[in-house]
């Protein structure tokens, strides 16, 4: 866009913008904030969609009603980049696409389609075939709200089951054998960012040098935090960082951050010196020198870390995230500050970020009492 903003569209088989899809990708970037991989992935969704109608002769406007059809098209037929060109499903093939990723185009597909239908490009009664009218009963008790009374929801309609997966913490050891096969300042820095800080990719990538207030008194910088943290800020960047809470926020940071910045600011100025624009990190070693670090490069770090470790598996920045949490519950921080440090809006939120460590674990179970404290040896109090 003439702004700068970048959103992701779909084209045809000549390269032209298809106009229903490209008006909803940019009212989801531009009307909504949505981020630009979020159009991404809404983008590559609808275009399986409309390549699906396009096979089989349908009109995408109508085409709600063989939702299942298409779901098992995404099973079984290969992308256009796909070495396959017949379909032949039966015992032992394996899938093209597995539930995770059709749940992910489908999402995208009905969102579509309800944008259409609000536009008065598609019929009413496709929401019909995209939705059910559901109740809030099989709704965690925390999410159908004060009210007590029953109330009703739209439902989708075509969901696979997908496994639930969690995922793991990075354990201590993990993170140290990582921090020690570090080869620069910056990338210590980036991973204390990611286990000791909590943020994620985008988050890291995103901050600037201005959002940094490391001293133990910021007011003579117009803030009036107390002591060595971070500000975490939604902004559009050039390397298209992005932080996913809408909401600005103070993250505190320890002495090991601030050493580590320090170690990182000596190294920088070595090779930049006084250039290399506001952004935090940077490129140092290769060009185009100075130019800010992407998000996908942070996750690229962590990956040769885990290597350059020798660890037994591949530890992600995902899991450096939910290690920064859990030691902060297992050193006796609570819920609300969990919440509170990672940046979330709903305390539910904080939940799948909980790995209790083995030795809390192993101390919850000592402290209950043996029930022979509280009975005689005849089994009278």
């Amino acid at each position: 866009m003439p702004s700068g903003v970048r959103y992701w569209t779909v084209v045809d088989d000549a390269v032209r913008v298809v106009e229903a899809p490209d008006r909803f990708l940019r009212e989801t970037r531009l009307a909504r904030g949505r981020a630009e991989t979020t159009t991404k992935a809404y983008a590559e969704g609808l275009s399986l969609f409309l390549r699906w109608c396009d096979r089989t002769g349908r009109d995408w406007r109508t085409a709600a009603r063989d939702m299942g059809l298409f779901m098992i098209w995404l099973r079984w037929t290969p992308g256009n980049g796909g070495q396959r060109r017949t379909v032949v499903p039966g015992p032992g093939a394996r899938p093209v696409r597995g539930d995770g990723r059709i749940n992910k185009v489908l999402t995208a597909v009905r969102m579509f389609l309800v944008h259409a239908v609000a536009n008065k490009e598609a019929p009413a009664w496709v929401l019909e075939q995209v939705y059910e009218l559901g109740d809030d009963r099989d709704l965690p008790v925390e999410a159908r709200g004060e009210s007590g009374g029953l109330r009703y929801r739209m439902r989708a309609r075509h969901r696979l089951q997908e496994p639930e997966s969690e995922v793991d913490r990075a354990s201590d050891e993990e993170v140290m054998a990582m921090f020690r096969s570090c080869r620069s300042a910056r990338d210590r820095l980036t991973l204390l960012l990611l286990a000791r800080v909590g943020l994620r990719p985008g988050q890291t990538a995103g901050l600037h040098r201005s959002d940094l207030h490391l001293m133990a008194d910021s007011r003579s910088l117009g803030c009036d935090i107390e002591g060595a943290h971070v500000h975490v800020v939604r902004r559009q960047n050039e390397n298209n960082a992005w932080s996913k809470s809408k909401k600005s926020w103070a993250m505190p940071v320890d002495f090991l951050v601030v050493r580590a910045f320090d170690l990182y600011a000596v190294e920088r100025h070595a090779v930049l010196e006084a250039g290399g624009g506001d952004f935090l990190l940077v490129n140092l070693f290769r060009p185009p020198l100075g130019a800010p670090v992407s998000a996908e490069a942070i996750g690229e770090l962590c990956e040769s870390l885990s290597a350059r470790a020798g660890l037994e598996r591949r530890v992600t920045p995902r899991m450096c995230r939910h290690a920064m949490a859990s030691n902060v519950v297992d050193s006796g921080g609570t819920l609300d500050e969990v919440q509170a440090l990672l940046g979330q809006k709903h305390p539910e939120s904080s939940r799948p970020y909980l790995h209790p460590g083995r030795e809390r674990l192993r101390d919850a179970v000592e402290r209950v009492p043996s029930p022979r404290l509280g009975f005689g040896e005849d089994g009278a109090r």
